[in-house]
């Protein structure tokens, strides 16, 4: 399991690169690839970091949107960036990745906030990650 939680911790670096540069996620991951590949020091990107990435990048706006509509008294740009990019990360997991547990997918989201947040950070997390968990038939019925 280990090397999961790494993974995601790997996917959740590539999402938050992408969001301080301003540029799209692909585009980071490819940065990861070939950096890796040019540098033995440079752990390679492994398929479930891939995985997570393109998955979320194929949803952005879905989740975004889905973040926006149900953190209470949050805007997007206004939450901080390390949690905004957990919880996109943590969305795609729980809502679109079948293979992982709900309860993985939000607890793995918790640590993350808890390893690179604020003390506030693993309860939002969890919370809305949990609504979601509630919502997950219905939201994945609404956009098919």
């Amino acid at each position: 399991m280990a090397a999961r939680s790494n993974a995601r911790k790997r996917a959740f670096q590539i999402l938050f690169e992408a969001d301080q540069r301003g540029v799209p996620v692909r585009e980071v991951l490819a940065d990861w690839i070939r950096h890796a590949r040019s540098d033995d020091r440079q752990p390679p990107v492994g398929d479930f970091t891939m995985d997570l990435v393109e998955g979320y990048a194929d949803k952005v706006d879905r989740i975004d949107d889905l973040i926006v509509t149900y953190a209470v008294d949050w805007e997007l740009d206004r939450m901080p960036v390390v949690d905004r990019n957990i919880l996109r990360l943590g969305a795609y997991e729980l809502i679109w990745v079948d293979d992982t547990p709900d309860a993985v997918a939000i607890d793995e989201a918790v640590q993350l906030a808890k390893e690179f947040s604020t003390d506030e950070s693993p309860s939002f997390v969890n919370g809305l990650l949990a609504r979601f968990k509630d919502l997950k038939p219905n939201l994945r019925r609404s956009e098919s």
